[in-house]
C-alpha cells in the first residue's frame, strides 16, 4: 500500500471521528456549525498542504528524469560523433 493511500485512508478516519464527536457533543446547533466549518478549515489546510508537497515531489522528479535523459542523449550524441557516426 502506498503512503499517500494509507495517508488519505488516515485523514478521512480522523475527519469522520471528529465530525461524529462534534455531532454528539452536547453544544448549541450555532457552535456545533461553528465548530464543524472550523474543523472542516483546518482539513481542508491540511489536504491542501498534503497535495502542495506531492505536486513538489512529483515535480521534483518530473526534473531529475528530465536531466537524466538530456544527459543520455548528449552522451550518446557524443559517442556517435567520436565513432564516426552522424545522427
Amino acid at each position: 500500500m502506498s503512503k499517500g493511500k494509507v495517508l488519505l485512508g488516515l485523514l478521512a478516519g480522523v475527519a469522520s471521528g471528529a465530525l461524529l464527536g462534534i455531532l454528539f457533543a452536547p453544544h448549541k446547533g450555532k457552535d456545533t456549525r461553528k465548530k464543524i466549518a472550523k474543523k472542516g478549515e483546518d482539513y481542508a489546510d491540511a489536504i491542501k498542504d498534503k497535495f502542495n508537497e506531492f505536486k513538489d515531489e512529483v515535480t521534483e522528479k518530473y526534473e531529475k528524469v528530465k536531466h537524466d535523459v538530456t544527459d543520455f542523449a548528449e552522451h550518446a550524441k557524443a559517442k556517435d560523433r567520436k565513432s564516426g557516426n552522424k545522427i
